[in-house]
């Protein structure tokens, strides 16, 4: 097998898989859970079913349609330009692995807005509220009042947030070698 094929099919497995763990997990909260329901695991890890209207931590700064379109079309990016790395042997196949993540979180999150309304029965298509369930009490007052990482997140937002910090810790000569030859 020659190595295009085997990074390609690296690229495939990557994105499949967790986009496959990602609604996996979001079904379940969505179907076993209410809206606003959690469940302590742990002191410091909670399951807790809230649906995110935005971007990230709910922020709005546009309409969930262009939102929608903005993600569908960044991800096309991505793809291209993966399927432009995977060809050239001098580029790590760790950097296109962390691309390939960055493109299943997203993926997994396009899912949620553009079938989940629909689905749920609460919007339309392009409409729907990404899942969120991932929450990490770390830090906490006297008064039980969370300090320190409030936010609640999903695998996908995972995936994004581990390959970003992967390419910013091993792979930013990389990017400034991709960014120069341009």
């Amino acid at each position: 097998m020659n190595a295009i094929l085997k990074r390609t099919l690296l690229v495939l497995m990557i994105v499949v898989g967790a986009v496959v763990i990602d609604q996996i997990i979001k079904l379940y909260i969505a179907t076993h859970f209410a809206l606003g329901e959690s469940h302590e695991i742990t002191s410091w890890f909670w399951l807790c079913f809230v649906e995110n209207n935005g971007m990230a931590f709910g922020i709005e700064w546009f309409s969930k349609l262009a939102l929608t379109l903005f993600r569908l079309l960044a991800v096309g990016l991505l793809a291209w330009y993966t399927h432009v790395l995977i060809r050239k042997p001098e580029v790590p196949t760790g950097y296109i692995a962390t691309i390939a993540f960055i493109i299943s979180g997203a993926l997994g999150n396009i899912i949620d807005c553009i079938f989940y309304g629909k689905l749920f029965g609460y919007e339309n298509w392009f409409y729907g509220r990404v899942v969120d369930m991932f929450y990490f009490p770390l830090i906490r007052n006297g008064a039980g009042e969370v300090l320190f990482f409030r936010p609640v997140f999903n695998f996908a937002d995972s995936c994004i947030t581990c390959a970003v910090i992967v390419i910013i810790l091993f792979y930013m000569k990389q990017l400034n070698k991709d960014e120069g030859q341009k």
